[in-house]
């Protein structure tokens, strides 16, 4: 009984869970399946192995949500697995982006993992995702991005496309009481902040930017305390909670009750490994970067510079 086959459909209801999660297990070779012919099975020992295995751990907060608005039912169980494509990242860029590969006539099945810059490139190089978008800035080039996929990525040939640029800056308080205009004024004793997580790109410029100044994040008040996003950083700020907080501008417009005090642009982009840029979901990303409906839709967004959206920017 041990070697008895199971279908896809038959695992999902043995772990009580979806047919597409069952696909997703398959893909991060979580649950050992193989092929008969055009078609994925499991042995039942396999499936007891896995649930062995998963008791009592935490599942990474960068597991993929799932898109279930498109039905799988027109793709057989290899094209399924093998066109499913992870992209890692947090902006609403890519929702709109996952949006447009699950019509797209390639069949592709694309998948979101939240993370923040320095996590995503990290799945990146360790084959969990297949892009990573990032905005990360380099105290010492004063580079974008390019720096970082050098080094997160040895011996990977790496192409970085660029999505958008977007103007970094604090949030405060409606009129600025405090009247914050710049890095220095977070030395101030009378400034308490409002921070993101570690590996996020506005935390990585922040912590690039104490360290030019020789300043220690520790001696901010408010340093210590984390939030998840950049309207979660605004909200904290107009609630009150902080004086200031870093984030992009876009986010701003979405909260009432703080303003916005622009401090640098920055480049906001993807990351593909040079191995997969013959992949049919890559060849449909770049269409849909380059089409002027998707252009058009980020546009009536706002707070977004698509100027070289779609472009390659850097070979590694």
């Amino acid at each position: 009984m041990d070697n008895k086959p199971l279908t896809p459909q038959e695992v999902a209801d043995i772990l009580k869970i979806s047919k597409s999660t069952v696909y997703d297990l398959m893909k991060r070779r979580e649950l050992n399946s193989y092929r008969v012919g055009k078609k994925l099975r499991v042995d039942l020992a396999d499936v007891e192995k896995y649930k062995n295995k998963t008791k009592d751990l935490n599942f990474p907060s960068h597991y993929p949500e799932i898109n279930k608005s498109k039905s799988t039912a027109t793709y057989d169980d290899q094209h399924f697995v093998y066109n499913t494509f992870i992209i890692s990242g947090q902006d609403v860029i890519l929702d709109i982006l996952c949006r447009y590969l699950n019509k797209h006539a390639a069949g592709i099945r694309a998948l979101r993992s939240y993370e923040g810059s320095y996590n995503a490139v990290y799945a990146l190089y360790q084959g969990e995702v297949q892009a990573a978008t990032a905005h990360m800035w380099d105290g010492k080039t004063g580079v974008y991005n390019i720096p970082y996929i050098e080094r997160m990525l040895p011996g990977t040939p790496a192409v970085i496309i660029r999505l958008a640029s977007r103007m970094q800056g604090f949030y405060v308080a409606k009129g600025n009481p405090k009247n914050i205009k710049d890095w220095n004024d977070l030395r101030r004793q009378d400034i308490t902040i409002v921070n993101r997580e570690k590996g996020s790109g506005t935390r990585i410029l922040l912590d690039e930017h104490l360290r030019k100044m020789g300043v220690s994040g520790k001696s901010i008040k408010g340093y210590m305390k984390e939030h998840q996003s950049h309207i979660a950083v605004a909200s904290g700020v107009a609630r009150g909670e902080a004086d200031c907080g870093i984030g992009n501008e876009k986010a701003c417009l979405q909260v009432q009750g703080i303003d916005f005090i622009p401090i640098q642009k920055e480049q906001y982009d993807m990351i593909l490994k040079k191995e997969d840029m013959n992949l049919p979901a890559v060849d449909a990303i770049f269409s849909i970067l380059r089409s002027d409906e998707f252009k058009l839709e980020l546009q009536g967004m706002g707070g977004y510079d698509l100027t070289e959206l779609g472009k390659i920017i850097a070979e590694t």
